[in-house]
C-alpha cells in the first residue's frame, strides 16, 4: 500500500511538472491566437493550407505548392512571444520576427527563429535565429510532441527559449521593426497558442 501511495504521488509530481513547462504566462501579454476559431489578425502569404483544425492553427504539406506564411497585421518593434506549437521530425518551421516587408519573407528582411530539427546545418536549426544567433550541441529536438518557443526581442537584443532552455542569445541591428510571421515550409505544423507582451 505505501509503495503504491509512492508511486501515485511521483506520478502526480510528474505531472503538475510537466503542466509547468506550458504553462502561459498571463500579466501584460496580449492573445494572438489562443484556439480560436478564425484567423483574424492573420493574411496569408502562399500556397500552404493554413486552417483552423481541432483548436490549433495547422498547415500541411502540399505536393507542388509553394511554402507560405501567415502575416500579422500589426507590426512590433520589441516584445516578448510566447507560442506553443507541434511539428512532426520532418517540418520546417519557425517565427519570423520584424519582417520589414511582409510581400519579401526572408532572411534579408526578418530575424528568422526556427523550427527545423533536421535541417541540413543544425547549428541553424530548431532554436536558432538562422544566419544570426547559433545553437550548440545537444540541439534541441521537437518533432513529435507540444513545446513551447518563447522570443525576447528588445533593442538589439535577443533571446530564445524552448521549454524553458535557453537556446540562442545575441545581438544584431539589421531589423529593428516589422510583422510577426508563422512558417510553414513543409510537414506538419500546429499552433494552439500564442501571446505577445509589447516592452
Amino acid at each position: 500500500m505505501r509503495l503504491r501511495h509512492t508511486v501515485v504521488t511521483l506520478l502526480s509530481v510528474l505531472l503538475v511538472t510537466s503542466c509547468a513547462n506550458l504553462s502561459s504566462p498571463s500579466a501584460g501579454f496580449a492573445t494572438l491566437f489562443d484556439a480560436g476559431s478564425n484567423l483574424l489578425g492573420w493574411t496569408k502569404f502562399g500556397d500552404s493550407n493554413w486552417r483552423i483544425q481541432d483548436g490549433a492553427i495547422q498547415a500541411d504539406f502540399l505536393p507542388g505548392k509553394i511554402a507560405g506564411h501567415l502575416i500579422s497585421k500589426k507590426t512590433y518593434t520589441d516584445f516578448q512571444i510566447y507560442a506553443e506549437f507541434w511539428v512532426d521530425s520532418e517540418t520546417n518551421s519557425g517565427i519570423f520576427i520584424r519582417c520589414e516587408n511582409p510581400e519579401k519573407i526572408g532572411a534579408d528582411t526578418c530575424y528568422e527563429v526556427n523550427i527545423w530539427d533536421t535541417r541540413p546545418d543544425p547549428s541553424y536549426g530548431t532554436g536558432a535565429i538562422v544566419d544570426t544567433v547559433k545553437v550548440t550541441p545537444p540541439y534541441p529536438k521537437v518533432g513529435g510532441k507540444w513545446s513551447v518557443m518563447e522570443v525576447t526581442a528588445k533593442g538589439p537584443q535577443m533571446v530564445v527559449k524552448i521549454d524553458g532552455v535557453v537556446t540562442a542569445s545575441g545581438s544584431d541591428s539589421k531589423h529593428s521593426k516589422g510583422n510577426i510571421t508563422l512558417q510553414h515550409g513543409g510537414g506538419t505544423v500546429k499552433f494552439r497558442k500564442i501571446l505577445i507582451k509589447e516592452l
